[in-house]
């Protein structure tokens, strides 16, 4: 694969393109943040875009490996989610209760974390 053809699979595979820059495509305006691909020194690199600065996260000889790990890294969802098991769930809405019933007792001491008001002493 070419970056050309890889910018159409994108597209085909819905990725937004401004999460994307492929050099020598067309594509933009980029937002801040964003993967991109471009041939450096007669390697490709891989790389993300963060607040104006350009980071090198892989280098690959030939631009079809690198236009492929492209591509996982924009379309991969990653692992599915693992349901909770009874015991998980029962324990999640207990603290989630035990947080409630703390903020209706005790306003103050929610709205603020780590402030306690201590009458007892």
């Amino acid at each position: 694969m070419d970056r050309h053809r890889l910018h159409e699979v994108l597209r085909e595979a819905g990725v937004p393109e401004g999460r994307y820059e492929i050099q020598g495509c067309p594509g933009g305006p980029w937002p801040a943040d964003r993967l991109y691909l471009e041939e450096q020194g007669g390697r490709w690199v891989v790389g993300v875009h963060e607040r104006g600065r350009r980071e090198v996260l892989e280098r690959f000889e030939d631009e079809d490996r690198a236009c492929r790990r492209f591509y996982r890294m924009l379309t991969d969802e990653g692992p599915p989610p693992v349901p909770l098991s009874a015991a998980e769930a029962e324990r999640l809405l207990r603290s989630g209760e035990d947080v409630q019933r703390g903020a209706r007792e005790e306003p103050a001491s929610a709205l603020e974390p780590g402030c306690r008001d201590d009458r007892s002493s």
